[in-house]
């Protein structure tokens, strides 16, 4: 009970400091870059691009959580927003079944490597880079050319917008202009309250917890490690697949080379948000502001003039390395206080 306590402790530290430093980069950005970043579009435009990596990045933090990894869902991404293209267009079919195609890509890829690693003991990195090249190879397979959708009813869906009522702005014709998001913001949204309350509230979540805090211990307690583990991947591959139809919703099209590098940055945002690598720490709130704040650095540095990829890379990595750093404090905090 004591290093539950503990470990509860270590997340509200490093969820406070994901925000502080969120809430610190956007009054810079306000600052330096100009009144864009004051309209309320500015931020909801960061959503409106963002809310598949939402979700990816909670399926990622979950794993994370349980010891583990997921580098697939880049690749699972790419590869449901292939099919569900070629469904609706080639194959003439409806929104719904494609809805259910995208569900079914994330059940069998969590099927397949939940089971690899829950119950033959094989690492997780290792079994989702060959799921990540699996999901990249069949994106080709499917269809090798990219195309937009041009389905009636999918394309009244992605243009779909939800206003936001008083948060709208006057653009330079003297216009008024309604702030909105996507219905993947929605859906984000949503996926990121369900797994805080899962996380927080469920003997489900706590049992994550405890499986990346200390296996042995969890043992002791009772708990399966074995369909912890299975179920953590079977959850984050789920929302490989949700993730990828906001993403497809976005984008609307298909493409091998869709979500480039999208499981990286889920992993980014993740360790930003205050989930350690080492499992047992981990805050789903911390990683929602994780995204958000990859996010505004990449649009600090494209409002810089920096629009080299170099400079993305090196303020990503600058960012990582200081969270790391700030992590391995913590640790180090938690290490001391135990032997005390």
């Amino acid at each position: 009970m004591l290093k539950k306590i503990k470990n509860m402790t270590d997340s509200n530290l490093l969820l406070t400091i994901t925000i502080v430093v969120f809430f610190l980069m956007y009054i810079g950005a306000i600052v330096f870059q100009g009144k864009g970043f004051l309209k309320p579009q500015t931020f909801f435009n960061i959503l409106n691009t963002n809310a598949a990596l939402i979700i990816l990045s909670c399926g990622l933090s979950l794993v994370m959580i349980t010891g583990g990894i997921d580098i697939s869902v880049g690749g699972m991404t790419a590869l449901v927003s292939m099919c569900c293209a070629v469904y609706l267009d080639y194959k003439g079919g409806n929104v719904v079944v494609s809805m259910l195609i995208a569900l079914a890509i994330g059940l069998g890829f969590g099927l397949v490597q939940g089971s690899l690693v829950a119950f033959l003991d094989i690492q997780p990195f290792i079994v989702t880079l060959a799921g990540m090249f699996f999901a990249r190879g069949m994106t080709t397979i499917v269809n090798t050319n990219p195309f937009n959708v041009e389905n009636a009813a999918f394309k009244a869906l992605k243009e779909t917008r939800i206003l936001i009522p008083g948060m709208g702005s006057i653009n330079k014709k003297g216009v008024y202009v309604p702030a909105y998001v996507e219905i993947g913001v929605v859906v984000a949204l949503i996926i990121v309250i369900l797994m805080f309350i899962m996380l927080k509230w469920t003997k489900l979540g706590r049992s994550f917890y405890a499986v990346g805090g200390n296996k042995q211990s969890a043992l002791m307690l009772g708990i399966n490690v074995k369909m912890t583990k299975f179920y953590s991947h079977i959850i984050c591959s789920m929302l490989g697949g949700i993730g990828g139809y906001v993403y497809f919703l976005h984008v609307g099209s298909g493409a091998a080379t869709h979500a480039q590098g999208a499981e990286m940055n889920a992993i980014a945002s993740s360790i930003i948000g205050g989930t350690m690598l080492t499992g047992g720490v981990g805050n789903i709130i911390g990683t929602f502001f994780g995204v958000l704040s990859l996010s505004t650095i990449q649009n600090i540095v494209a409002s810089a003039g920096l629009d080299q990829a170099w400079w993305t890379g090196i303020t990503i990595a600058s960012m990582l390395c200081l969270f790391l750093v700030v992590q391995s404090i913590v640790m180090a905090r938690k290490k001391s206080s135990i032997k005390k």
